[in-house]
């Protein structure tokens, strides 16, 4: 979703559908618990449904920023500079990308419950890395914002 001044954030939080595997996980937990004590259950179920909970907040965590001139994805924090052209990834070609065409140098933000992806290109020469694949519901207002974000860098480098 983009937010002022040309900048861009997106969580690739799980789907909702997801959380029930934290449910799924405490009950089952609960369930071989049982067979110590009801207390014992009771500990299974809140520790397997926290625990699940942790895992997929952890997972769902990982952030697309557009921010200060540059594309921070993850971990990684690439200045806008250093990209290219940016392509928009529809989801038979983002599965093509991250599968059978991926190269394995290749910098990849990857939930495979995101259907959409954008690939960009890096155009640094001192970086290995070829392009990067990162899963956003929104590639095209990403790849606006990166658009955005260079232009304004180009228009600084010019103005000093």
């Amino acid at each position: 979703m983009p937010t002022m001044g040309g900048m861009y954030e997106e969580r690739l939080t799980v789907p909702r559908s997801w959380w029930l595997l934290s449910v799924a996980l405490g009950l089952s937990l609960a369930l071989i618990m049982l067979r110590f004590s009801g207390v014992g259950a009771l500990v299974g179920l809140v520790v397997g449904v926290a625990g699940g909970a942790a895992a997929l907040s952890g997972y769902g965590s990982a952030r697309i920023r557009v921010v200060q001139g540059s594309l921070v994805a993850g971990q990684a924090r690439i200045p806008v500079a250093a990209l290219g052209a940016a392509e928009v990834l529809n989801p038979k070609e983002a599965v093509a990308w991250r599968s059978v065409k991926a190269d394995p140098r290749a910098f990849m933000l990857l939930r495979s419950y995101v259907p959409t992806a954008l690939k960009v290109e890096v155009t640094d020469p001192a970086d290995p890395t070829p392009y990067l694949y990162l899963s956003t519901r929104s590639p095209q207002k990403l790849a606006d914002a990166l658009a955005r974000a260079a232009a304004a860098e180009r228009g600084a480098e010019r103005g000093r």
